[in-house]
């Protein structure tokens, strides 16, 4: 399989077959931003403009909480405050009706709380992956076959792959792509229905006792919440 700076990414994800590769691309974009933003990035103008702008989602403050530079989060959050106080409560506009004024802030706060700097950086790498992902599948045929080894495809991912594959993905290859994706996803539910319904059975008395064998169930939740949720 021929590499480049393009491909290499996307082929190291998908050679680890292990859970859904789409997941793990987004988890490792999720990373790299979290880490870019609490790490020297945080003093650099531009990128403070932009985080004064726009903030941060629940998620993913609480992600840049966990990590160990607290002082960069405070003052990130302290500018980005500051931000808040000069353009949502601004008082532009005075003769304006109190009801123009009213639906102008609550539009101003809708756009902050709705954007998030690491979900923009996020959408923008997971875009450019998905498309060097579509350019492997169609030119290299070991991809086509490292493909179809994965474990599972979620079911969010797999309805995004669908949906950009309609657009995206190559004629010649864009049934075969559609047919592998859906035998993982469903394949993978098959088993996870298998797997929940024995964890349920287990609590059954008869089936309890020291050599009760509960085989790939204990995990079951978990797995069927990731499978349904990418989370």
């Amino acid at each position: 399989m021929r590499e480049s700076i393009l491909t290499i990414p996307v082929n190291e994800i998908f050679e680890k077959k292990c859970g859904c590769p789409v997941c793990a691309m987004r988890d490792e974009l999720e990373q790299h931003a979290v880490e870019y933003i609490m790490g020297a990035a945080m003093m650099e103008p531009d990128v403070r403009i932009e985080t004064n702008k726009s903030g941060f989602c629940k998620e993913h403050f609480e992600q840049m909480r966990a990590c160990k530079n607290r002082l960069s989060l405070a003052l990130m959050l302290q500018t980005h405050l500051q931000e808040l106080q000069k353009t949502v409560f601004t008082e532009k506009g005075f003769f304006e009706s109190k009801d123009s004024k009213s639906r102008k802030t609550t539009e101003r706060i809708s756009k902050v709380v709705n954007d998030c700097f690491v979900c923009a950086k996020i959408e923008w790498g997971f875009t450019r992956w998905l498309t060097n992902m579509f350019d492997l599948y169609k030119r290299e045929r070991e991809f086509r076959e490292l493909f179809s080894q994965q474990q599972f495809i979620c079911l969010p991912h797999y309805k995004a792959l669908m949906q950009k594959c309609d657009s995206d993905m190559d004629k010649s290859v864009k049934n075969e792509f559609r047919e592998v994706c859906t035998k993982l996803v469903k394949n993978y539910l098959d088993e996870l229905e298998k797997d929940v319904s024995h964890y349920c059975k287990m609590y059954d008395y008869r089936n309890t006792g020291k050599d009760a064998d509960w085989g790939n169930s204990k995990d079951s939740i978990e797995r069927a919440i990731k499978f349904l949720t990418t989370r």
